[in-house]
């Protein structure tokens, strides 16, 4: 089960990189949508870099995965409401809808609520 966490650990920490990063337009006009500021936009996304950060180093420091994990579901569940304030349809709510499961499992290894 460990496998398999470290290598969501891993698919979350590519996948924020990917968003953040390389899709920034996307992200721009999507917190426009959403109306929220410049400076929320900022925050959220030096965060889920940070937390991404500490996942990928929690592949060798075990201790530092629990509550990065947990803040990213809670960041992905922020998306979530995001995504039913505007009324996206369904298959906009996907991405963050797996990162907050994924992140959740990942959590729950760690915390060793699943073995």
């Amino acid at each position: 089960m460990e496998l398999i966490a470290t290598i969501a650990q891993l698919i979350i920490a590519l996948s924020i990189v990917i968003v953040w990063v390389f899709r920034w337009e996307n992200i721009v006009n999507e917190f426009k949508e959403y109306g929220l500021s410049d400076l929320t936009r900022n925050c959220v996304g030096a965060t889920k870099i940070a937390l991404s950060t500490l996942l990928v180093a929690g592949i060798w420091y075990d201790k530092l995965v629990a509550v990065p994990a947990l803040i990213m579901a809670f960041l992905m569940i922020c998306a979530q409401l995001a995504h039913i304030k505007v009324k996206n349809p369904v298959h906009k709510y996907i991405p963050s809808l797996l990162l907050l499961v994924l992140s959740l499992f990942v959590a729950a290894v760690h915390l060793k609520l699943i073995n």
